[in-house]
């Protein structure tokens, strides 16, 4: 299993950010995926998941109407949309997928959202 994520920057607060995951050596359209971010001094947390096939998605309240996570099953894609972008969402951002009853983590990219 590889998960490599993409797309971090550093960006201004109400600005907007498209985060990427990569996935291979599993068959991606059969699990569900996970995006997660740790802050520094934080426990990681997870702010979105989408069911296998694209179905039903989850959000936490902190990022729930501002964050919308999508999938392409025949690209391997994951993809995080990120709007109205606040300092409090700096972190490193992860890609996760739970195979088997082992979590499986990219090795994150780093958002920082700071005027």
């Amino acid at each position: 299993v590889q998960l490599v994520e993409s797309g971090g920057d550093l960006v201004q607060p109400g600005e907007s950010l498209r985060l990427s995951c990569a996935a291979s050596g599993f068959t991606f359209s059969t699990y569900s995926m996970n995006w997660y971010r740790q802050a520094p001094g934080k426990e990681r947390e997870l702010v979105a998941r989408i069911l296998s096939f694209g179905g039903t998605t989850n959000y936490p309240d902190s990022v729930k109407g501002r964050f919308t996570i999508s999938r392409d099953n025949v690209k391997n894609m994951v993809y995080l949309q990120m709007n109205s972008l606040k300092p409090e969402d700096t972190a490193i951002y992860y890609c996760n997928v739970r195979r088997k009853g082992k979590d499986y983590w990219g090795r994150g990219t780093q958002v920082t959202v700071s005027s």
